[in-house]
């Protein structure tokens, strides 16, 4: 749905900001569904997480231009309540079995709807080169593979609304990588705003001794 919305002329900096809700959104819903419950320093944390996200992207907003439309705005609100909601299910009906096995169902899955997808609406012409090569191996293996399975892991022994959280550092990691890659400007305002995220993080994922989280019964 991100994807689609920024085809169409969403701002991929506004783009990034509406996913950047996502942990508040699965907090409340981890607080909902998952029985966790959630102290004042991390709902604090989470909103620093949040402005640290804004500070980030604030240089890449620019104009918003004719691409902010409903149709745009409610595939990224779509996105992003999609996948809160999709790592409420995991931790609450998915996370005690095989991590191998329900990964490679869930691409199975995922698949079988992009192939459907690919045949109605695409060229279904490959053109294979040595960027595409590296994109896919990059795709399956770093993140298909690799960064999915950890965020299993992750969601299996972790605390939902913690767990959303490290989602604030995306923003920040990117920046300094398409720093060190592509030459893109870094300033200060952007590194106060990793500062600021990394802070938010800190504090939302903080335990507090004596402190136990409340959780909602496996047979609800």
């Amino acid at each position: 749905a991100v994807f689609w919305a920024i085809h169409r002329g969403m701002p991929a900096g506004l783009s990034a900001l509406i996913v950047g809700l996502q942990p508040l959104i699965t907090a409340v819903l981890a607080g909902k569904f998952l029985g966790e419950a959630i102290l004042p320093r991390h709902w604090a944390g989470l909103a620093v997480g949040l402005l640290g996200v804004v500070i980030v992207l604030w240089p890449k907003l620019g104009a918003l231009g004719g691409g902010v439309t409903p149709a745009t705005l409610t595939a990224s609100l779509v996105s992003v309540l999609g996948m809160s909601a999709g790592t409420i299910w995991q931790k609450r009906y998915a996370s005690g079995g095989d991590l191998v096995s329900a990964t490679m169902w869930q691409y199975v899955g995922g698949s079988a709807v992009m192939i459907l997808g690919s045949l109605a609406f695409e060229t279904r012409a490959v053109t294979v080169n040595g960027e595409l090569i590296f994109a896919m191996a990059w795709l399956v293996l770093v993140l298909s593979i690799g960064a999915i399975f950890l965020l299993m892991v992750m969601i299996r022994d972790g605390e939902m609304s913690k767990v959303a959280s490290l989602f604030y550092l995306v923003p920040a990691v990117t920046a300094v990588i398409a720093w060190v890659l592509f030459n893109e400007r870094l300033n200060l305002l952007q590194i106060a705003g990793m500062a600021i995220a990394t802070l938010g993080v800190a504090l939302a994922t903080a335990r507090s001794n004596g402190v136990q989280p409340t959780r909602a019964r496996a047979s609800r």
